[in-house]
């Protein structure tokens, strides 16, 4: 393959692009519904790589609006959800200002991050996707608490005038932000959070993957039905392997059909080696070395 001859897939790194493919099930579309009616936020669960990201950017294609994503991280904290104060640029700010330099204030350092986006969006109901909330520390989902009952939290730096006391950043009147937390459930979240959400569990079974892929068939123009047929066998044969560490999931299917696609030869036939190991772009679906020995 040939760099400036390249087609990658439009859908597979582009959660905007596929969210007009993406098809929820009947118990997603009332979790959904369920959440919309009463306004609480929708935790998604399940193990990665089965759509619960998509949700997010299916419902603001479906509505017409917009989504403001945060990426939890080992280290995010809530302030990272509202806001980032540049608290070094500050105080070179304060060092120069002796130079001359123009009146800035510390609302002049910070930025507004997706939660303080979200609430001040003014063309409609936004999305707000917090994503993988379970990788942040405990204190996370527990300090958001508020926020997620209120809609609303007290701006870091207030007016310093006496009729602005308690300013607050908060949505437009009428309007709250469709708020989609997902988890992989790598560890238990906090009671008092889950009480103010409305959990899915978003299970992978065959009728996920077969809406997954038919959703999607435009991705794989070389793999006729017989063969994409026999490579979803391929992956439910990997998926009954009890041992596996990291069994693969929707999207390392989606990924593989791909680059089968991609190869251009690849026949019902080649799908069945004496040896799953033998599978043509394996490396796809495995992302474990001890499954590769385990194979």
């Amino acid at each position: 393959m040939r760099l400036d001859g390249r087609s990658l897939p439009s859908t597979i790194h582009d959660p905007e692009k596929a969210a007009r493919h993406y098809r929820p099930n009947q118990k997603l579309r009332i979790a959904v519904n369920t959440a919309l009616a009463v306004g609480a936020p929708l935790l998604l669960t399940g193990e990665p790589g089965t759509g619960k990201t998509a949700v997010a950017y299916h419902l603001a294609w479906f509505f017409g609006t917009r989504v403001f994503r945060f990426q939890v991280r080992s280290s995010s904290t809530a302030q990272d959800l509202k806001y980032d104060f540049d608290a070094v640029g500050y105080l070179r700010y304060a060092q120069r200002r002796e130079e001359g330099e123009g009146h800035r204030t510390r609302r002049d350092f910070l930025y507004e991050r997706a939660l303080w986006d979200a609430y001040v969006y003014q063309d409609g109901t936004p999305i707000l996707l917090i994503d993988e909330i379970d990788k942040a520390p405990r204190d996370f989902p527990n300090d958001l608490l508020l926020e997620l009952d209120e809609q609303c939290f007290p701006h870091p730096f207030p007016k310093e005038k006496r009729d602005d006391e308690g300013e607050v950043i908060k949505p437009p009147e009428g309007i709250s932000p469709v708020v989609i937390i997902t988890s992989n459930a790598e560890r238990r979240l906090p009671d008092a959070f889950l009480r103010r959400c409305v959990l899915h569990v978003i299970k992978l079974d065959r009728e996920l993957i077969k809406q997954a892929v038919e959703n999607r068939l435009g991705e794989f123009p070389r793999l006729d039905e017989a063969t994409r047929t026999e490579a979803i066998e391929r992956f439910w044969e990997l998926r009954r392997m009890e041992n596996l560490t990291k069994p693969p999931s929707t999207a390392e299917l989606l990924t593989w059909l791909a680059v089968l696609s991609a190869r251009g030869n690849v026949t019902p036939q080649s799908l069945r080696p004496p040896s799953l190991k033998a599978l043509p772009g394996l490396g796809v679906l495995i992302k474990d070395g001890k499954d590769f020995d385990r194979l």
